[in-house]
């Protein structure tokens, strides 16, 4: 049985919409996508946070590989890497990946998803929608 300590979520873009583009900036430089603060007590050991991001994004030349990282507090946790094709293919996609951080430390933990494109030579787009949730409970041994 698990003990539900806090919950967050954010959602800077609900809908899918071409208007207003973001360039996923290249790598090494970050695109910023959300992020949510969570508040884990004292004494709430072992624990573990769930964490959700969905982020929309479009292929605009290329093939570009997205690196999308989840930091805590700055430091980097979960990473995981999409490929988006774009014109004469595929060219939008709906990310969506899962992250577990466990035993955190008390306190308020900052959490944030960026993305980058590790691809020369191609570019891609954030176009929505992007949602980016935390769960943090306390677990038992």
């Amino acid at each position: 049985m698990a003990r539900i300590l806090d919950k967050a979520s954010v959602q800077p873009r609900r809908r899918f919409n071409l208007a207003n583009p973001v360039t996923i900036k290249r790598s090494p430089a970050r695109t910023r996508l959300a992020t949510i603060t969570l508040r884990i007590p004292m004494n709430s050991k072992p624990n573990r946070v769930d964490l959700v991001a969905t982020v929309g994004v479009r292929g605009v030349t290329g093939i570009a590989q997205i690196l999308f990282r989840v930091f805590r507090d700055g430091v980097e946790i979960y990473n995981t890497q999409q490929g988006i094709e774009s014109t004469g293919s595929e060219q939008n996609y709906s990310v969506t990946f899962q992250a577990e951080d466990r035993n955190v430390r008390a306190g308020s933990r900052v959490y944030t998803v960026t993305a980058e494109n590790r691809t020369a030579n191609t570019r891609a787009v954030v176009v929505g929608p992007i949602s980016f949730s935390g769960l943090a409970v306390q677990t038992r041994t």
